[in-house]
C-alpha cells in the first residue's frame, strides 16, 4: 500500500474516534463539539461574527447560528451591540468564561492522556505536518 494511502487511512480511524471520545467528555458538561468549538474560539480569540466562526469551524453559517442560538440560550455567549445591525457578533458571558474553564479543565485531561507516550518534539512535528496538509487543501482545493 502506498504511504500516503496509509496516512489517510489512519488519519480517518484517528478522527472518528477522536470526535466521539472528546463528545463523551463534553456532555459531562451538556455541550457537543459544535458549542466547545465556539466556545474556545471565543474565550482565545475574542468577539467574532457568525461568519467568523463559520470560517473557523469550516461549516455553513446556519450551523452556527443554530448553536449560537443555544448557547445564548444557556446563558454562554451574548450579542456585542453593532452598528451594522446585518453582523451579528458574538462574545463570551461571564457564565460562558466559567464554563469555558470548566470545560477546559475536562478537555485538558482528556488530551493529555490520549498523548501520553508522545514526545513533545514529535506533537510539534505532527502539527507542522497537520498544518501544512491544511494549507495545501486550502490552496489546491479539489484540483
Amino acid at each position: 500500500m502506498n504511504t500516503y494511502r496509509e496516512f489517510f487511512i489512519q488519519f480517518l480511524q484517528l478522527y472518528r474516534p477522536f470526535e466521539n471520545h472528546l463528545n463523551i467528555q463534553l456532555a459531562k458538561h451538556d455541550l457537543f463539539r459544535g458549542q466547545w468549538t465556539i466556545l474556545f474560539y471565543l474565550s482565545n480569540y475574542g468577539s467574532a461574527t457568525l461568519v467568523e466562526l463559520s470560517n473557523y469551524q469550516s461549516v455553513e453559517k446556519p450551523t452556527v447560528t443554530r448553536t449560537i442560538n443555544r448557547l445564548e440560550e444557556l446563558g454562554y455567549v451574548e450579542q456585542l451591540p453593532s452598528i451594522d445591525k446585518r453582523e451579528k457578533r458574538m462574545q463570551l458571558t461571564l457564565l460562558g468564561k466559567n464554563v469555558y474553564e470548566d470545560v477546559r479543565v475536562t478537555i485538558d485531561a482528556y488530551e493529555q492522556n490520549i498523548l501520553q507516550g508522545i514526545s513533545e518534539a514529535d506533537q510539534l512535528h505532527a502539527i507542522g505536518i497537520m498544518r501544512e496538509i491544511r494549507d495545501n487543501i486550502l490552496k489546491r482545493g479539489d484540483k
